[in-house]
C-alpha cells in the first residue's frame, strides 16, 4: 500500500545518509592503544554505534553492547576519543548509495527537509558540509540541541514545530530502532533503511511503515 507524500521529513545522519563507522571505529581503536587497551575493530563497533558517542566508548570499554563501564575509565577515556574524532570525522565516512539523489527528490516534491541525530553538533556540521548534504536541509538538530535526544520523541517534535507542521503529515527516514521509538512516540510515519545501523538486528523485526534498500526507492513508496 502506498504512503501519504508528507508535508515534512526528517533524516537521520549516521547510518541513513552516511556510513561514519570507518571514522568512529578508528577513533574508537585509537582511544584503546591510548588506554593500553585491545582494539576492537570495525565489525564490533559496527554493531554498537546508534546510541551517541558517549555510549559508544562505554560499549568499547567493556566490548560488548549492554553493561556500564567503570566511572573513572569513561571520564578518562572521553576526552581521549574526543581529541581523536574532532580531527577524523569525516575522513573515512561516505554517503550511503543514492542518497543525493533521494534528497533531490523530496526537495522536488516541495518536502520540507530536517536532519535530525544524535550526534554533536560540532560533529554533525562538518559531516553533512563535508559529504555536500548541508544545504538539502533547512534544520539540523543534533544530539546537544535539546535536553533529550532519540529515541525520546523531543527532536522530531521540535522539527514539527519549527516547520509548524502537524506530526500525523510528517515523517522520519531512519535505520534503527532508536528512530521507530522516536517516530511512534512523536506520531510520524517512519521508513527506514535495510543497511544501517541497528545492533545487528534486521529494522523489520520494528515495524516501520517501510524498509528500502537505498534512497532511490524512496519515490516509489508514495
Amino acid at each position: 500500500m502506498a504512503l501519504a507524500k508528507p508535508e515534512m521529513v526528517l533524516i537521520d545522519l549516521d547510518g541513513t545518509l552516511v556510513d561514519s563507522v570507518p571514522d568512529l571505529a578508528w577513533c574508537i581503536d585509537e582511544t584503546m592503544k591510548a588506554l593500553d587497551m585491545p582494539v576492537r575493530g570495525e565489525d564490533k563497533v559496527r554493531l554498537w554505534v546508534g546510541n551517541g558517542v558517549p555510549r559508544l566508548i562505554e560499549r568499547a570499554l567493556i566490548d560488548q553492547l549492554d553493561g556500564e563501564a567503570d566511572p573513572a575509565l569513561l571520564a578518562k577515556a572521553k576526552p581521549i576519543f574526543m581529541a581523536f574524532y574532532a580531527n577524523n570525522s569525516t575522513i573515512r565516512s561516505k554517503l550511503y548509495p543514492a542518497v543525493k539523489q533521494g534528497l533531490a527528490w523530496l526537495k522536488s516534491q516541495n518536502i520540507k527537509l530536517g536532519c535530525v541525530t544524535n550526534k554533536d553538533e560540532q560533529f554533525t556540521l562538518p559531516l553533512l558540509k563535508q559529504l555536500g548534504l548541508f544545504e538539502f536541509f533547512d534544520i539540523v538538530i543534533s544530539g546537544d540541541t535539546l535536553p533529550l535526544k532519540k529515541p525520546d520523541p523531543a527532536p522530531l517534535l521540535h522539527g514539527a514545530k519549527f516547520f509548524g507542521i502537524n506530526p500525523e503529515r510528517a515523517m522520519m527516514i531512519g535505520d534503527s530502532i532508536s528512530d521507530v521509538q522516536a517516530s511512534r512516540a512523536a506520531g510520524f510515519s517512519i521508513i527506514c533503511l535495510s543497511y544501517g545501523y541497528n545492533h545487528g538486528v534486521d529494522i523489520r523485526t520494528a515495524n516501520p511503515d517501510a524498509v528500502i534498500d537505498t534512497f532511490a526507492e524512496i519515490a516509489s513508496l508514495f
